[in-house]
């Protein structure tokens, strides 16, 4: 395919990150990249699109650069842009876990990272915990079969939902999983540093599992969700049985279909299947149906009084 996305990250200790963020701006303008990219003191992560020769010479900038030598790049072909546009922020911190003078860093600690086959030989023990490193509305998408998946709607949540409901399980083998590793790296050293005793991590995440010929994403249900416009990607190659876990809101059918309220005030993500959506419009609800109706026919009445 004429474009690829590229899904990165790197824990590195960065002492100017306006700086880096402008010349980073330059770099992804010149090569015509498109996607969004976050940077702070601890690093860098990043997702971008772009022409197959763009994005290799922006591996090759990377490269070159020490700070960014070994960083390791998720690859996915790609027909089109997978962005709209182009943001390059400089945060506090390149992932939040919301903890503030107590945060982690993976730089000094971490869990023990797997590699997808010895993750996949790991989720057989029957006494483990499979974590799920995400969001809910990620999970709902897809997930490893049997995965404890959290009902959190921001990453900054999870210390408050693992002491809740894992406080007693500081002695239980955990298993972490995120997208493609980054909130692993501090999920992980959160578990550590509140007493839990084995805690490994995924590495390199689900986009890693998928891709590495070794599993071919089995034991994987649904599909991934990513933060750009394809929305979900596919995970798991062996089992045809494992496609679809989510269904639409309104029939109940298996349907991974992920779109967004067309009430914009809501906007809210749901699954909608194709038939729904023409029988009940792109909605969550008849209430923001009946809102979405309520104001066009007011916007219609100001404009033809």
């Amino acid at each position: 395919m004429p474009y690829q996305v590229l899904l990165y990250y790197k824990y590195v200790h960065l002492s100017d990150p306006e700086a880096y963020r402008d010349e980073h701006l330059a770099l992804c303008q010149g090569l015509g990249l498109l996607g969004r990219i976050i940077v702070a003191e601890e690093g860098i992560n990043g997702t971008v699109s772009g022409s197959t020769e763009a994005t290799k010479a922006y591996i090759e900038a990377m490269r070159d650069d020490p700070r960014t030598a070994d960083m390791v790049f998720k690859i996915d072909p790609a027909e089109a842009h997978a962005f709209p546009k182009l943001s390059i922020k400089v945060r506090p911190e390149i992932v939040s876990l919301g903890l503030g003078q107590e945060d982690v860093s993976p730089s000094d600690l971490t869990g023990e990272r797997l590699s997808p086959g010895a993750f996949k030989r790991a989720m057989e023990d029957e006494d483990a915990i499979v974590l799920d490193g995400r969001n809910d509305y990620e999970s709902a998408l897809g997930h490893f079969r049997g995965a404890l998946c959290p009902d959190v709607k921001n990453f900054r949540d999870f210390p408050e939902w693992i002491r809740t409901h894992l406080g007693d399980a500081k002695d239980k083998k955990l298993l972490t999983y995120c997208t493609g590793g980054i909130r692993c790296e501090k999920l992980s050293a959160f578990l550590l540093k509140e007493g839990f005793k084995d805690v490994s991590q995924l590495d390199g995440g689900i986009v890693n599992y998928g891709k590495d010929e070794s599993v071919q994403g089995e034991g994987f249900e649904g599909q991934c969700y990513v933060f750009d416009q394809r929305i979900a990607v596919e995970v798991n190659r062996v089992e045809e049985s494992a496609a679809v876990v989510s269904s639409c809101l309104r029939c109940g059918q298996a349907s991974p279909r992920y779109v967004n309220c067309a009430f914009p005030p809501c906007n809210d993500q749901v699954f909608l299947c194709e038939a729904c959506e023409k029988e009940h419009g792109r909605f969550c609800s008849d209430r923001c149906r009946a809102a979405k109706t309520a104001s066009e026919t007011s916007i219609a009445r100001l404009q033809n009084p």
